[in-house]
């Protein structure tokens, strides 16, 4: 599984992003995507995930702000950020975890930088 993450930048708070998550190559068998963000000197931490049945976990500190969505036909993962806040600020990295029997694998898109200005 390749994926491919873009549509960071900088906004100033109360703006808002739209991450993209592009997946390909061996596509099925994907259990969840989900984003996690990594801030200066902390820990990545899980930001939302969705599952292919479409169960869906966002962190506390982004729930009624941001919204997960997939569409399936373009294996397309999207993270929809509204009401952004300084402490939103970080580089963004799209997870996939693909199952197979009893294993799991991790497949990790290339960080993407989301600034917020106050």
């Amino acid at each position: 599984v390749q994926l491919q993450a873009s549509g960071g930048g900088l906004v100033q708070a109360g703006g808002s992003l739209r991450l993209s998550c592009a997946s390909s190559r061996n596509t099925f068998r994907i259990n969840s995507v989900g984003w996690y963000r990594q801030a200066a000197g902390k820990e990545r931490e899980l930001v939302a995930s969705i599952t292919s049945g479409g169960i869906i976990k966002y962190a506390d500190s982004v729930k009624g702000r941001f919204t997960i969505s997939r569409d399936n036909a373009k294996n397309t993962t999207y993270l929809q950020m509204n009401s952004l806040k300084p402490e939103d600020t970080g580089v963004y990295y799209c997870h996939a975890d693909q199952r197979w029997g009893p294993h799991t694998y991790d497949f990790w898109g290339q960080g993407t930088q989301v600034t917020v200005s106050s």
